[in-house]
């Protein structure tokens, strides 16, 4: 009997090690801002009666993540006053993390219905405040796991960012529909915690490149540039960058006019906050855990370019949802898939993503990759989304998302039989380096 425990519990065993346990509860905090500033605003918008151009524009406050590699050095080298005796990593986390709590419960206070121009400087705001939290986690989290973590530690970070954004995105639902938009996002500010609680139990992480300070304007441009420079030189960079600028176009397109979809369909916040958010909750976590698995089996390459397949695939799913017509059981099938193919490519792509990071720049260079990784899908979802569902209509708007996930299949597939994918990664994905 206890060798058959064993044998049951040999797959679960590396989730529960400390470092992704820590990965854990900083995807948590990290979830919940892009809740806030997604689906939940996006629902709030709608059911404010704003028109669909004007919601998917909304998307535009994403751009703000993409925007963080330009101050991100200031993460890595900057130290803040008082707080800097903590450390580096956990005087940003605290910093980051109160900036985030004060930045919902102003978009709280706002009221769409009133005037659009302090909802949008209120989002933006958050958008802001959620990308420096971003920063000071991704960073935390490389640090803190072991290379051969990788995989584990992207898939803890999942499960903990899906639960945050799951979870706020379910509570600011039903608060609202019994006490208003007001008390909802006030109540959804507590996500923050987890963050900031575990870098203070945990402190520094243990493979932290500590950068000299900045003194002199030369220093400052040096590791501003640095993190640039370094990530560019490498063989077939400029191939890297292009995938990671294209491939999750579709993907980011269909996500953030989803629950455009549910609201011109009829479906109510229960229904949304059980299908969408508990189906495709439970999903995403056998997505994770598969892709937990599948990554140390398949490798590297082979387990991203199947997520990058399976994520294309995902948005035919929204494109049948939208064929068949208001369906409870049609929404848990399409959201079941979606979320299933996502949880897995969460965790693959971002592994890879984060073995790009060398240790000496991991916040400024994760900044630049994660930003790039949806750029282009949320200016295509702010600008013209909206356009294009109403010229279309949605079954051909994910019909052209699911082409739109071609490009970055093909580039990665290019890219594994060339030799680049494993000679462009950084210190974070090699085994043997240390720290410099």
């Amino acid at each position: 009997m206890r060798r058959v425990f064993k044998a049951l519990f040999a797959p679960i065993r590396p989730y529960l090690a400390r470092e992704p346990l820590v990965a854990f509860f900083l995807g948590i905090s990290s979830g919940f801002p892009y809740a806030m500033i997604g689906a939940t605003l996006t629902t709030r918008l709608a059911q404010d009666g704003i028109d669909k151009k004007t919601i998917t524009a909304f998307a535009l406050a994403f751009l703000v993540y993409n925007l963080k590699v330009f101050w991100a050095w200031m993460v890595d080298g900057v130290r803040l006053p008082l707080l800097g005796g903590l450390g580096q990593r956990v005087s940003w986390m605290l910093f980051s993390g109160a900036l985030v709590i004060a930045a919902v419960i102003n978009l709280a206070l706002v009221d769409p219905k009133a005037g659009l121009q302090a909802t949008i400087i209120a989002a933006v705001l958050l958008g802001i405040a959620g990308a420096t939290f971003d920063i000071v986690i991704d960073a935390y989290r490389i640090e803190t796991l072991q290379p051969a973590q990788l995989g584990i530690g992207s898939g803890m970070s999942q499960y903990g960012w899906r639960i945050g954004s799951a979870s706020a995105g379910a509570l600011a639902l039903m608060i609202a529909l019994r006490a208003g938009w007001e008390a909802a996002y006030i109540a959804c500010a507590a996500f923050a915690l987890p963050a900031m609680l575990t870098a203070l139990v945990f402190g520094e992480p243990a493979r932290r490149a500590v950068v000299a300070g900045k003194r002199g304007l030369g220093e400052v441009w040096r590791s501003i540039e640095g993190p640039f420079r370094d990530f560019l030189t490498r063989p077939g960079a400029a191939l890297v960058l292009t995938f990671v600028l294209v491939h999750k176009i579709g993907d980011t397109l269909a996500t953030l006019t989803l629950r455009l979809l549910l609201n011109d369909m009829g479906y109510t916040n229960d229904e949304i906050a059980v299908y969408d958010v508990g189906v495709g909750f439970g999903a995403f976590l056998v997505g994770i855990f598969v892709g937990g698995l599948l990554y140390a089996r398949l490798g590297l390459a082979r387990a991203v370019l199947l997520a990058l397949v399976l994520m294309g695939l995902s948005n035919l799913s929204f494109a049948a949802l939208a064929s068949a017509g208001h369906s409870n059981y049609g929404l848990a099938a399409a959201i079941g898939f979606e979320n299933f193919a996502s949880g897995y490519g969460g965790v693959v792509v971002v592994a890879y993503l984060s073995a790009l990071c060398n240790l000496r720049y991991t916040a400024a260079q994760y900044a630049l990759v994660s930003a790039a990784a949806s750029v282009v899908g949320r200016l295509l979802t702010g600008t013209t989304a909206g356009g294009l569902i109403e010229s279309l209509g949605y079954v051909q708007f994910y019909l052209l998302t699911t082409l739109a996930a071609l490009p970055g299949v093909l580039i990665f597939w290019w890219m594994w039989r060339r030799g680049i994918v494993d000679e462009a990664l950084g210190t974070a994905g090699k085994t043997s380096a240390a720290p410099p």
